[in-house]
């Protein structure tokens, strides 16, 4: 798996991010796309590169529990336990947002897709950063989730701000992503 990226690399994705932009890095399995969450304009660029409809919803990841604050309090316990089970790893779990993450962000679900990482590219960038960051798989809809960088590039030229270097993690395919109340698979 790849290493932490160096200072100044993180330093000018995280430039990147605070100038509304979006930046491709490696994750558990593919390429994805980051951005500031917060960042209505940033989140709608991603979007579109990926020709992807706003009412699906986005992932957030981040490097660690705490980073997800508020959103994770208040769980009964037995949900609270089984995200610390799969945390950090390559485990996606859906809850409900209570109206603390953007709608850009929700899209057209009461609930929000989250992530802790372990991914060390992914988990220094949160960290960097100060919290969580969009996460998506770096590909146009239909098209298949690029695992090398040239594929990234090919995907979408110049139009990304910032390619942070590292090599895609071990696992197989794009994160399982689970309900957290019923534990019910939403994607295989």
């Amino acid at each position: 798996m790849s290493f932490s990226p160096g200072p100044l690399r993180l330093q000018s994705a995280i430039h990147a991010l605070h100038g509304g932009g979006v930046i491709a890095c490696p994750t558990e399995a593919v390429w994805g796309l980051s951005c500031d969450p917060g960042n209505e304009s940033a989140v709608a660029r991603l979007l579109e590169f990926k020709h992807r409809p706003l009412a699906k919803g986005l992932i957030l990841v981040a490097a660690s529990q705490s980073q997800f604050g508020s959103l994770l309090a208040d769980l009964p316990r037995e949900q609270s336990d089984r995200l610390s089970a799969s945390w950090p790893g390559p485990a996606t779990w859906v809850l409900p947002h209570r109206n603390l993450v953007p709608a850009w962000i929700h899209g057209e679900h009461d609930t929000v897709a989250v992530r802790v990482s372990d991914h060390p590219v992914v988990r220094a960038l949160c960290q960097a950063w100060g919290g969580p960051l969009v996460s998506t798989s770096a590909n146009p809809a239909g098209r298949r989730a690029a695992r090398e960088l040239f594929q990234v590039r090919r995907y979408f030229g110049d139009q990304l701000d910032y390619l942070l270097p590292g090599t895609v993690g071990r696992a197989g395919r794009p994160t399982v992503i689970r309900d957290l109340a019923s534990g019910r698979i939403i994607r295989a």
